[in-house]
């Protein structure tokens, strides 16, 4: 989150399609598929400095089917997500996907035609790795990818930007706000804060 590299990538991944045939597709081939689909978007915007509803639109159509929101949420939340039923369980869900897409699917209107290098994939069982390298021209930032086998395929369900887990990060901000407040509280607060950065565009 220091340089907008990072925020234009992480927006990238979440921005991830369901595709015919996807199910198929190895690791490296979904994430090329999947940051390709959004840098054709941005190029196509009418105003490059900004994202409008319609260009939302079009991300949010992506974003549906190839992310794992829910194993994303289970495992920024940690304990307290056992306590859950399935209603509480889709409700955080639902929030923790809202407060991605606001949180970091905002700083798309940065993107300024970086341009990606894709590693080989590293299989471990069921798990796979996709190191990728964003360049915007003085500065190579290392990305990797970290996917599991779905029933709809290959799904990620956590991003390191130069090391730093996307999840992890989560997790700590979390678990600060659980140490002071309960879980209530917590989905109040990011609910607010989701409200907020709605407003803001």
């Amino acid at each position: 989150m220091k340089h907008s590299l990072f925020g234009i990538m992480l927006s990238l991944a979440l921005a991830l399609p369901l595709q015919a045939g996807a199910a198929d597709e190895d690791p490296k081939a979904v994430i090329q598929s999947i940051v390709s689909g959004i840098i054709d978007v941005l190029e196509h915007r009418e105003d490059k400095t900004k994202l409008v509803e319609a260009d939302r639109e079009k991300i949010r159509h992506i974003v549906n089917g190839r992310f794992d929101y829910a194993a994303m949420a289970k495992r920024s939340l940690g304990e307290p997500w056992k306590k859950l039923d399935e209603a509480e369980r889709a409700h955080f869900t639902d929030v923790f996907r809202q407060l991605l897409e606001y949180s970091y699917g905002n700083r798309l209107k940065d993107y300024k035609g970086e341009t990606v290098q894709y590693g080989d994939v590293e299989y471990r069982g069921s798990k796979a790795r996709v190191l990728t390298i964003v360049s915007d021209g003085s500065k190579d930032i290392p990305v990797e990818y970290r996917l599991h086998k779905t029933e709809r395929g290959w799904s990620v369900y956590d991003i390191r930007i130069e090391g730093a887990s996307l999840v992890r990060t989560f997790y700590q901000d979390f678990q600060a706000q659980l140490a002071k407040h309960d879980y209530q509280h917590l989905v109040r607060a990011l609910e607010e804060k989701i409200a907020r950065m709605k407003e803001q565009g």
